[in-house]
């Protein structure tokens, strides 16, 4: 794991943590995203986000949180049951109690870290297009919702990320314990 130290202007700069995906789905949601986000925007893999602002100067204890979490958690599987139009893209709506236990876990233990936006319920989602326009994006929606099937992913492990006002940087992968 990246270290940083604490009197560096970097390590102010916040931690995203989002959940790995098996290798099948990541490629699905990938080449979807590639296809539908408007390409002078689309600078990230596909990604299902846990939270958007940790701080990055507590970057040491939230990587000990994180590797405590893993080493007891196995893989499991989340059901892709929806899509959701966002005005302006879509997204696939994800559901697992697994993940939901985890993330409220996680919640508890950082809840003084915590922007109103993580403190939110989590809606697991992962989005395929955003900023584009809205009946390019209800377009997409309706031509998905006209033949989707709900389908299931594998959940395998955890990623923290720093957001330095751009692409993501990797910081540490965290798999889960039978990954």
């Amino acid at each position: 794991m990246t270290q940083l130290l604490h009197g560096d202007p970097q390590a102010m700069a916040p931690l995203i943590l989002t959940l790995r995906l098996d290798a099948v789905a990541q490629a699905r949601f990938d080449t979807e995203r590639s296809t539908h986000f408007p390409p002078e925007r689309n600078f990230l893999s596909a990604h299902l986000t846990l939270f958007h602002h940790l701080p990055g100067a507590e970057v040491d204890a939230v990587g000990s949180r994180l590797r405590a979490v893993c080493e007891g958690q196995p893989c499991f599987v989340l059901e892709v049951h929806d899509l959701w139009l966002m005005g302006r893209g879509v997204a696939y709506r994800l559901r697992s109690q697994a993940l939901s236990r985890l993330h409220a876990k996680l919640v508890e233990t950082w809840w003084d870290w915590l922007t109103p936006q993580d403190r939110q319920p989590l809606q697991p989602h992962v989005t395929i297009q955003n900023k584009a326009g809205a009946e390019q994006a209800r377009a997409l929606h309706d031509r998905l919702r006209s033949d989707f099937v709900p389908f299931d992913v594998l959940g395998t492990g955890l990623l923290l990320w720093h957001y330095r006002s751009g692409p993501w940087e990797p910081a540490a992968a965290y798999p889960f314990s039978d990954a």
